[in-house]
């Protein structure tokens, strides 16, 4: 464990409140304003459940109060069994749709915290399974839906491949921590239909649709900077899908799952894609944020959790190939992160301008430290179908 990876969670420690987690200023308080959203507080707690699992038994309370947060706070919708995107600091639940993108990081949180043995896991990861089921996964489709309306519960008509890229994490942290193959094989279903997606755009993957899951390509130009939703192309999110591409192809092959063979081929090419397109394109180092469907920067502020996926990326893919030369783009990348982003320790910037200067234009604050926290450990993890699985391994 690095000194880096200690000092993120003592940062993130700060976010505890009495609903679960918050999101943090740049100077590590609490922003009430932002109230206890529910993407938070299930990244915080997946981190906490990490260390536990790391033996870092300091921070295990904090995984125990997330999951209990998550299984009976207040963001649990109690009369569906689903939960809120957001409450107030006091507990009253805050206006706006209700989306499966949050609902991904329950999952993924109660996934790690059964591996570390946290109290309530096993249940809370059933209880959220059966909710993904009945109001997120279509079946008929082979994807998730986006978002409901938070008091009918009816389905928006947005499609949006980001949701659908943290379920395919989320499965997998799924079967990771149960061995149920219906995960996994969902899982495969998402990709494989993203896979197409990808060949059919040039590699540069449409982020929205329409309920019939046609391409939305205008979606967005005049508010093209959003934080979830934004216009073009996102090379973070090309080097994202070639992570979890190449550790479901790891995970299918081991439990004898079918899978779609593409997903052999694609990571690498996504990710010598983001850097070709992505990274340093307007002279300045760095990972564009966005792109049009040319290929061209659309948005060129830097992000974190960006350079923190191409860190990831790599390692992955270094394990995958074989290929030691991802070594060398791991190298660089750190450069970059220490230079430009590691204000203090334990604490990453955000966003960055184009030139590489402090920005606020998507991001305010520090929000949590999942990004970073997961790029710190990755490089001592065996491949695996997730962070959780592959730090049990070693156990």
């Amino acid at each position: 464990m690095s000194d880096e990876a200690l000092r993120l969670l003592d940062f993130g420690a700060q976010s505890r409140t009495e609903h679960g987690f918050g999101w943090l200023s740049d100077e590590g308080t609490v922003d009430d304003a932002q109230g206890v959203q529910l993407w938070i507080t299930g990244r915080m707690t997946h981190c906490f459940s990490l260390a536990a699992l790391m033996g870092l038994s300091q921070y295990a309370p904090l995984a125990t109060h997330g999951i209990a947060a998550l299984r009976s706070g207040a963001l649990r919708a109690e009369s569906d069994g689903g939960w809120y995107s957001r409450v107030e600091m006091d507990g009253s639940v805050a206006p706006g749709l209700r989306t499966s993108y949050d609902h991904a990081f329950v999952v993924l949180a109660a996934s790690s915290a059964r591996l570390a043995g946290v109290e309530q896991a096993d249940e809370l990861l059933r209880e959220a399974i059966e909710s993904f089921e009945r109001l997120w996964w279509d079946e008929a489709a082979g994807m998730v839906v986006d978002a409901r309306d938070p008091q009918t519960l009816e389905v928006d008509p947005y499609r949006g491949v980001n949701a659908n890229m943290h379920w395919v994490e989320a499965l997998l942290g799924a079967w990771g921590a149960t061995g149920e193959r219906e995960h996994l094989e969902r899982a495969s279903r998402i990709a494989a239909r993203v896979a197409s997606m990808f060949t059919d755009h040039a590699f540069r993957l449409p982020e929205h649709f329409n309920e019939a899951w046609e391409p939305l390509l205008d979606y967005n130009r005049d508010i093209p900077a959003d934080k979830f939703r934004p216009f073009g192309s996102t090379p973070g999110h090309w080097l994202e899908w070639a992570r979890l591409f190449a550790q479901l192809a790891y995970a299918c092959d081991e439990a004898g799952v079918a899978r779609d063979e593409r997903l052999d081929a694609i990571p690498p090419f996504m990710y010598r894609l983001a850097l070709l397109e992505g990274w340093g394109v307007d002279g300045q180092p760095g990972f564009v944020y966005t792109t049009d469907f040319e290929g061209h920067p659309v948005v060129a502020q830097r992000m974190h959790w960006v350079l923190c996926e191409a860190i990831a990326t790599a390692q992955t893919l270094k394990l995958t190939t074989g290929d030691a030369s991802y070594g060398h783009d791991v190298a660089l990348f750190w450069e970059y992160a220490r230079r430009y982003l590691i204000e203090a320790p334990g604490q990453w910037r955000h966003e960055l301008d184009p030139l590489n200067t402090p920005a606020q234009g998507t991001w305010a604050g520090k929000p949590d430290i999942y990004h970073a926290f997961q790029t710190m450990i990755i490089g001592t993890l065996p491949l695996s179908a997730s962070f959780a699985a592959g730090l049990a391994q070693l156990r």
